[in-house]
């Protein structure tokens, strides 16, 4: 009896409900609310609404409806929310993610029942996943329950896709690589760069597991009504504060195919101590084994071998030319604007490219769209700030923030006369602008300007600067596919201003601008192939060199060289291809394209003949835009990772490289007024392969790793010059090179303890870099056409860092560093020639400097830990070189009376105490 009860109200129910759902409304909704439109439909229709007030997100609608159902308006306007309804007479009640059923299915009684028809007992068939949801409800109150999706229902899909994006609650920056699993389905999935993820789940109740080192473990439980948005925050793990300073994700070492990458941590570098207490994430990058500098106080960086030209240096999707400040004292990447800094020595992704040795991709760190927040601090020669606020929560913020110097008496303790009467200034500024349009859209924008200027004699002041403008568009197309359109231009410039005597008063100026568009997209095929593909173009424009007379006095003649123009474009596609639980394979394949065009003109020369003034046979005029020359080929990336167990693995890599610019010096270490020169009629572009190999291993639940890297880098069509070369104005700078070729090799090792009270990593390589200046002209021979060390031969490399947390607010620090010295020409006798004494030297590069070795000490302490307070703040105090070594800077060599005598110079050959103050609100 209760059964047929039961079957004729639901029978009354629903024929209520569809008469109901037929009554016609002629109305109109013009740019109002959700919210708002109901109300509207309430008053015209008759019906009353019953819902909660915070159901409905700002989405603002404009439509209109003439002799329309009001079932058919309720669908439409509530389509693209998780909103369903029961019209129920004059009531039309609505619901958040589940539906009312109203028709009972055919088997809605058990069958067991069907031959009872008096049994009681008899009950509503209650779907699993409602009676798991009371049971969660009522059962453990500390586990989040969540609703997902819009049940439809007349769906039979059984599993729906829920995708979203996870940020850190305090900052609101995404969360990448964190793990999110349903253990009992044997379902996963990870968070990309930008912290979305996507993973297919059954209808129902499903707990998440989330995991994260940084994050530590949490569960979420999850009521999946159909496909939907799933997005939330987590707050990060205290057990941060005792992480390494740099480091990779979580087993990334182990289980990523890519080999050779460092990666930066810029929250933890605060620990270690830098020259003035001005934190630098490049600098602290150069303690890691294969990437070193020069000397103390040189431009640029070496990795693994290579020339200080051959990084591509990128801000944002810029390429940033020159990256230091202050005669390479400081990095010109504003700490406190920086989110993170990737750097790929050994396997370059297929989507860069122009550079042979590496990439060092860094990336500002998103706007805060919750509230206003800043960073700052305060040293002995700089100050920096950098500021934060959202002008839409959660949708539109900005960042901006300047560093400049503001004292230059360091200059002053540098026992280098030439730089202890110099003078020397530099700012940098930065600007971020984010913009989440929907799930789906995000827009990114950057820009970025720096300057330097300095004087090392009376009589000249010399200028560099860069200036960078991006902008990027994010945009998700479904779960498995999304895309990145990228318009980027980089500037850099030089300028040199002289008034000395004989009134040869002059101005000269350098520039080299870039203009990049590039398409990036992204398909997860299956798990097993997930491919990456795209295009971009480049424009180039260098002005070689402009020299105007200063002042009407100046007796200088204006010069202006041609301008140089290139076109770079590529085509690439990658794939990461999971064979099986232990191979993993990244394949890569790109194909650069280089034009030099005109207007232009380009000398010929008898290939009998050196390459001179001289030997010029003919002048070719090229008009503009017209090509005079293309280079091009494949680029071949490779990867790949073996799991021997699941802590240990081995890697290996192939890479072709092609470099189509050129920088231009003959100084030892690199200069700001070096210049830069593309691949012409004359100049063939650089190449390079390399060979990679390493073993990783993690111990202790990764507290601790262990990594050996080896490599092999053999190069083609290096430039270096002849004795005397003169580079400034030169319309014929082809005459002045020597091409050759190159080969670099090394092994790398790394051993690191990532947790606990004392942490710290230490590095060595072993790693050789040699040219060979060959030429069937005895004219263009260097050392016989032998190998020989370049200049950025630097076998060994030593550095220990290493950090111990004293309490919470106290902890000390520790650096320790030793490099080989690098290669010199020695004077080694004299003769006389033509009745006058000449100097004689050595084979180029025969021999070296003292070996560099530098110990540093720092303690860092922190302000109280409440919780409410208007900034948190800590205190850096660090002796730099504390032993007061006198590192040699450079060796030259002086003819006294007739004698030559060989001198050294340093850049800090003093201990040198800082003490910073920074905070953070």
């Amino acid at each position: 009896m209760k059964r047929l009860i039961v079957t004729y109200l639901f029978f009354l129910l629903s024929q209520i409900c569809v008469s109901q759902n037929l009554q016609r409304v002629t109305i109109s909704f013009n740019n109002v609310s959700i919210k708002e439109a109901i109300l509207k439909l309430e008053d015209v229709s008759g019906f009353k609404f019953y819902y909660e007030q915070n159901w409905f997100e700002e989405t603002l609608i404009s439509k209109s409806y003439q002799d329309e159902s009001i079932g058919n308006i309720l669908d439409d306007i509530l389509r693209e929310t998780n909103i369903n309804y029961l019209i129920l007479k004059d009531r039309i009640i609505l619901t958040k993610n589940n539906a009312i059923i109203t028709k009972l299915p055919l088997d809605f009684f058990k069958s067991q029942d069907l031959n009872n028809e008096n049994n009681d007992d008899t009950e509503l068939k209650t779907p699993v996943f409602q009676k798991e949801y009371m049971a969660a409800k009522n059962g453990n109150t500390n586990v989040e329950l969540l609703t997902v999706g819009k049940e439809n229902k007349n769906a039979s899909k059984t599993k729906f896709t829920v995708s979203g994006y996870i940020r850190d609650s305090k900052t609101n920056r995404p969360i990448e690589n964190l793990t999110i699993l349903i253990r009992d389905k044997n379902i996963s999935a990870i968070t990309n760069e930008a912290g979305f993820f996507s993973i297919e789940v059954p209808k129902g109740l499903n707990t998440l597991e989330i995991s994260s080192l940084s994050y530590g473990q949490s569960s979420k439980k999850v009521i999946v009504y159909g496909s939907g948005d799933l997005s939330f925050n987590l707050e990060e793990s205290l057990e941060q504060l005792d992480e390494v300073l740099i480091e990779s994700s979580k087993d990334d070492n182990v289980k990523k195919a890519i080999v050779g990458v460092t990666k930066v941590d810029v929250q933890g570098i605060k620990n270690i101590p830098l020259v003035l207490g001005e934190r630098d994430v490049l600098k602290v990058a150069t303690t890691m084994p294969g990437i070193k500098t020069a000397g103390e106080g040189a431009l640029g960086y070496n990795v693994r071998g290579g020339k200080v030209d051959e990084n591509l240096i990128l801000f944002d999707n810029s390429v940033l030319y020159n990256p230091s400040h202050f005669f390479g004292i400081f990095s010109a990447i504003n700490p406190f604007a920086t989110g993170s800094v990737d750097i790929y020595k050994g396997s370059i992704p297929a989507e860069f490219g122009g550079r042979l040795s590496s990439v060092i991709d860094i990336s500002t760190k998103e706007a805060n769209m919750e509230k206003f927040s800043g960073e700052g601090n305060i040293g002995p020669i700089t100050g920096n700030l950098t500021l934060e606020t959202p002008i839409v929560k959660d949708k539109v913020a900005i960042m901006a923030g300047v560093r400049a110097t503001y004292s230059d008496w360091v200059l002053k303790s540098i026992s280098e006369e030439s730089i202890k009467n110099s003078k020397a200034s530099f700012y940098d500024a930065i600007f971020k602008y984010d913009h989440k349009i929907d799930e789906n859209n995000k827009i990114q924008a950057t820009g970025y300007l720096s300057n330097d200027e300095f004087s090392i004699s009376s009589d000249s002041i010399y200028s560099y600067g860069n200036r960078l403008a991006s902008i990027k568009w994010d945009h998700n197309f479904n779960d498995k596919n999304r895309s990145s359109l990228i318009l980027a231009s980089s500037q850099y410039k030089f300028n040199i201003l002289y008034e000395g005597i004989f009134n040869r008063n002059f101005d000269y100026g350098y520039s080299i601008n870039e203009t990049q568009l590039k398409l990036v997209a992204k398909y997860n095929y299956s798990k097993q192939h997930k491919f990456s593909y795209g295009l971009s173009s480049k424009l180039y424009n260098i002005q070689p060199g402009d020299m105007k007379p200063l002042g009407d006095e100046s007796i200088v003649q204006s010069k202006r060289l041609e301008r140089e123009k290139g076109l770079e474009s590529a085509i690439f596609i990658s794939d990461l291809f999971e064979v099986n639980d232990k191979l993993l394979l990244d394949i890569g394949f790109r194909y650069s394209l280089f034009a030099a065009l005109g207007k232009r003109n380009q000398n010929i020369y008898d290939v009998n003949q050196p390459i001179s003034n001289e030997s010029v046979i003919d002048t070719k005029v090229y008009s503009n835009n017209e090509v005079i020359k293309t280079y091009g080929g494949p680029e071949i990336r490779f990867s790949s990772r073996y799991f021997i167990t699941p802590s240990l693995s081995i890697k290996a890599g192939y890479n072709k490289t092609i470099q189509y610019s050129h920088l231009l010096s003959t100084n030892t270490t690199a200069s700001p007024v070096d210049s830069w020169k593309l691949s012409d009629l004359n100049i063939k572009p650089e190449r390079a392969e390399q060979f990679s190999v390493g073993l990783y291993k993690n111990f202790d639940d990764n507290s601790h790793e262990i990594s050996i890297e080896g490599y092999y880098k053999k190069m083609k069509n290096l430039l270096d010059f002849k004795t005397g070369a003169e580079l400034v104005l030169n319309e014929n700078i082809e005459t002045v090179l020597l091409p050759g070729e190159g080969k670099a090799y090394g092994v790398e090792f790394l051993i690191k303890k990532k947790k606990g009270q004392f942490n710290g990593w230490l590095s060595y390589s072993y790693s050789r870099s040699m040219i060979r200046l060959d030429s069937k002209f005895l004219s263009n021979q260097v050392n016989n056409g032998k190998y020989f060390s370049a200049n950025q031969d630097r076998p060994h490399d030593i550095n220990l860092i290493s950090n111990y947390k004293l309490t919470k607010r106290y902890s000390f620090s520790l650096n320790f560093n030793y490099q080989s010295g690098r290669p010199i020409t020695y004077p080694v006798g004299k003769y006389i020639y033509n009745g006058e004494e000449q100097v004689l030297y050595s084979d180029r590069n025969k021999y070296r400097i003292p070996d560099y070795y530098r110990f540093d000490v720092g303690v860092n302490i922190e302000g109280n830990h409440k919780n409410v307070k208007l900034a948190h703040s800590f205190w850096n105090i660090s002796v730099y070189n504390v032993l007061g070594r006198n590192n040699p800077y450079s060796v030259y060599f002086v003819n006294e009376n007739g004698e030559i005598k060989g001198y050294k110079s340093s850049i800090f050959s003093i201990p040198i105490p800082t003490i910073t103050y920074n905070f953070k609100f």
